[in-house]
Parts: C-alpha cells; structure tokens; sequence
C-alpha cells in the first residue's frame, strides 16, 4: 500500500494538522529518525514503519473528515512495509523534502502562575504511574504540576494553544460521544506508557472508563463506568445491593410523568383535595443539579422541552441531604468527607457540623456498603444521601468524579491538602498502601476551620451590573469570588436547578455561623 504524504497534509487543516502533529511529536520523533538515523540499526527497523503508519493513518482520519489546504508541504511517497528501499534514499530524501509549517504564536496564551512556566514544576518520578486527566479544569493541572507524577491533559483541541503556550503535556480529543473511534485514544495512551485514565467532569467518566478497561486489561471497568452514568441502572444495581433507594421510573413522554406522579400519590394514599407530594426529574448522564426539576403539578410537566426526554422519575424523599467525598484505595477508604448542604444547588461547606458528623460511623458503613456493590477498587467517589427523622438513609446518586460548586477547592481550604493530588494518588497502580495513608490528614480532626461557598442566582429580572453586598464582603468569614458582570441585561427564567452565575467563597472557624451566613446570601442582590 503506496500512501502520500502530501495527499494527507494539504487536506487538513492548518491549525489541526500542525497541533496534533507536534502535541504527538509525530513530527519530532520523525526528524529524529531522519537526522539520528545511526541509532537504528538496520533499514527495515520495524519501529520506524510502526511509526510512519501510525503517523499517516492517524492524519488521513483528519483529512477525510475535513478538506481544508494547509501549509505543510511533503513530495515523497512512503510505502509502508516497504523493506526493499534502502535507508539512503528513503530517509535522505525525505530530509530533503518534508517542511514544518511557520511557527504559531501562542504567547498571549502564558499563564505565568504555572509552574511549568516558572520553571518551578515538581520533578516527576518515573517509578510512579503515568496518569491522563480527562476534561479540562486548570486547578487539576496546577496540582499536578505540583506532585510527583507524570501526567497528560486529555481535551478538546480548542485548549491547544494553551497547553503549548504554557508547556503542558496534551493529547486533543473530543468527548462529544463514544463512537467506534473510541479504541483508538485508549491505545495511544497505552503506547504513550500511560497507567490510568483520571475523569475529570460527569462527561469524561464513561470515556475513563473505556480507557481504563484498555489500559488495566480489566474490560468489566467500561460497564461500571456506565453504571456511574446512567442513573436509572445505578439506581438498580444499588437495590441488588440492599441500598435503601427511592421509588424511580423511567419517562420516555410527558404522559409517563403524569402516569408516575399519580402512582407515587396513590402509594403514599393520598385523598381527594390533598396536595400532591412532589416528584423529581432528571437527565439519564449528567452531573449534578443540571436538568433536575421538581415537578409539583401538571403544569410543571408541560414546562419540559421534548428534547430533554428521556429522564429519569423519582419519588420525593423528606430528610437531609448531604453529600459525601471518599477516596478509596484497594477497596478501602481512605479519606471520607462530608459536605453539609445549606440549601440544595445554592450553597454547601465542608466539614459538616457536629449534628451531622455524629452520623459518620453510619454514613461510613453506608459508603463500604456501596463500594461493595459497585466492586470498586480505586479512585474517588461523590454519593449523596437523604437522612430521615428516623436515621434511615436513603442513596441519591453517586458520580465517579470530582463534585460540582468547587467542592475540592473547599477541602483544600480546610484541611490543607490538595483534593485532586489525592485523586491522582489513589487512581495511580503504582501508588503504596504506605503513601497513601501518609498523605490524608484525620478527619475533622485535622481540619483548620470550616470552608464554604454560595452560589449567585439573580433575584431580579433585568440586570445592569455586579455589585457586591457589603454584608457579604464585609464579613470576616469572606474569602473571595468569582462573579462577572453580566453578559445580558435580562436574565432567564430559571427553569431547573445548576444555573447559577458563580460562586461566593468564606472561610471560618465556627460551622453555625458558617451555615447560617450561607443561608443570609439567599436574601441579598448580587446583580442589580
């Protein structure tokens, strides 16, 4: 099979091929084959046809998908398996003929606050694992920077120029959907040397989970990372577990809801003239709060747009939610922290108040209970639980990844230790029972104080500016925020949970005072 260079590079697009090429070394490692080409033994070497194949395969994807010119100009022919031609003509000429196209400037890019910058990255140990981190969050990459593992940012193309700007290890790719290219990123991670695949966000779980199943050879891995995002099957592999779970269906149409809603009623013997109990909706795969509605009455169902079908129905359950954060290690805990929830999708701070931790010995049986029945082995996990008036507990959901409203950053603040450089430890193969437990501190009783934050929803329906209240800045418990002003004027009806506009972060000693601050933020005006 005769392949042209040329043919490849002039389709794709400039700013594709010159990233993904260099991102790979594809070219590098290429030049170097070319100009050291006295560190290969012999002509028929098969690495380098291993390589030019996987080099020119990889960029005739890019073109049939795309049909822009480019800059990069190469006249030779490469035949693959072509052992007869000799190492001479094939190189010499290939030296002679193949141009890098001009330079883009990233400078504008430069993040000077990182350490790759500044020339102050913590060296990294290479008997340590090699981890991918899934999704883009900049606080991840900072503490890997800062820790001793080798590590690669996975995301989609448009943080290129970043990553180059700021020397950060980076493999583009697109999360939209698993599709039948899925193979083809767990094996470039694998030839890279990479050991585990780290999701960052609620859309880059499945994928982790694909890769791992590659990586590890444990092809169970893809599945349970299905089970963590479909919440309709978590739900019912937690019921085969003996977890306490709510009632739940699935709505394919609004007259499921209605079917569902009259159900849950008639179940909990409702009589004519009473008020309906409530019942939730929610997506099948997404975090968190986004496209979680309260449905009351018929009314509310008529407000869902078709494209949000299917969802997932549950019953109401009345008690205390609260959320938890476990970093497992060999099957066990090793870090579990719970996060009290003030009012659910507006505010929550870490660690809980001494009314919910004296539930911790129960909330930790609970927790090893689901790390049974999901059989997981590594990694950090985020259940959220209702506790009723009894002390029964009730599972929610539980997601295979860092928690929304910058829960990380929060324990961070309180505790000292840096959440996502205790995720790398645990998810790493190569990491030792011995530093794992060195690394996490005692549970409350390590914590310096109490960290919490606000989500801002504005109260108002037109808006023209930020302005920040004096009783929260003033507060000595106020820390910071990341509030912008408006983009609009008019702000949307909110017709779900997970919009809201930023975050209000405080730090103190007292939790009381903590908990009813964070309530006080629902009666101020962010934006006026």
């Amino acid at each position: 099979m005769t392949l042209t260079l040329s043919d490849v590079l002039q389709q794709a697009p400039e700013n594709q091929a010159s990233q993904i090429v260099k991102h790979y070394n594809f070219y590098f490692l290429l030049r170097k084959m070319i100009l050291e080409k006295d560190a290969y033994t012999h002509p028929s070497d098969a690495r380098h046809w291993k390589f030019a194949e996987k080099m020119l395969d990889f960029l005739n994807e890019i073109s049939e998908r795309r049909g822009q010119p480019n800059r990069w100009v190469a006249r030779y022919s490469i035949e693959i398996g072509g052992h007869d031609i000799s190492r001479s003509t094939k190189f010499s000429t290939l030296k002679d003929t193949l141009e890098m196209p001009a330079p883009k400037d990233v400078s504008g890019w430069v993040d000077t606050n990182l350490d790759s910058v500044r020339g102050t990255e913590t060296p990294k140990d290479p008997s340590k694992g090699y981890v991918a981190l899934l999704g883009w969050s900049i606080n991840a990459i900072k503490a890997a920077q800062n820790f001793d593992r080798r590590y690669i940012v996975v995301a989609p193309d448009w943080a290129a120029d970043f990553c180059e700007a700021n020397n950060i290890p980076f493999m583009p790719w697109d999360f939209s959907r698993l599709n039948d290219r899925s193979f083809e990123i767990a094996r470039r991670l694998k030839d890279d040397g990479v050991d585990v695949a780290i999701p960052l966000f609620e859309e880059t779980v499945e994928w982790a989970g694909a890769i791992n199943a590659v990586l590890m050879d444990q092809p169970r891995m893809y599945g349970q990372s299905i089970l963590f995002r479909d919440k309709a099957l978590m739900k019912r592999r937690a019921q085969l577990g003996g977890i306490r779970v709510g009632i739940f269906e699935e709505a394919y149409e609004k007259d499921d809801i209605v079917r569902f809603m009259k159900r849950v009623n008639q179940t909990l013997l409702k009589l004519d003239g009473d008020p309906d109990d409530p019942i939730h909706v929610k997506a099948f795969d997404k975090a968190g709060c986004l496209g979680h509605r309260m449905i009351r009455d018929i009314e509310d169902i008529d407000k869902i747009p078709d494209e949000e079908y299917p969802l997932l129905m549950e019953s109401h359950l009345d008690g205390w939610e609260f959320a938890v954060e476990a970093w497992i290690h060999d099957g066990e805990i090793k870090f579990l922290n719970i996060s009290e929830y003030v009012t659910l999708g507006y505010s929550v701070f870490v660690p809980a108040t001494k009314e919910l931790e004296q539930w911790r010995e129960a909330i930790t049986q609970q927790i090893e209970k689901l790390i049974k029945t999901f059989d997981i082995k590594f990694g950090q996990i985020h259940p959220e639980y209702f506790l009723t008036s009894d002390g029964e507990m009730y599972f929610g959901e539980v997601a295979y990844r860092p928690p929304g409203f910058k829960a990380f950053e929060l324990i961070e603040k309180a505790y000292g230790f840096n959440a996502y450089q205790a995720s790398i430890l645990v998810f790493d193969p190569k990491s030792t029972k011995q530093e794992v437990e060195a690394f996490f501190p005692r549970e409350v009783d390590d914590a310096k104080g109490y960290a919490g934050c606000f989500g801002v929803y504005p109260r108002r329906r037109v808006v023209s500016k930020l302005e920040m209240p004096e009783e929260t800045v003033g507060h000595p418990y106020f820390d910071t925020h990341e509030l912008v002003e408006p983009a609009q004027e008019t702000v949307p009806e909110r017709s779900a949970f997970g919009t809201h506009w930023g975050l209000v972060f405080f730090v103190g000693d007292d939790p009381i005072k903590m908990r009813d601050l964070l309530k006080a933020q629902e009666d101020l005006d962010f934006y006026v």
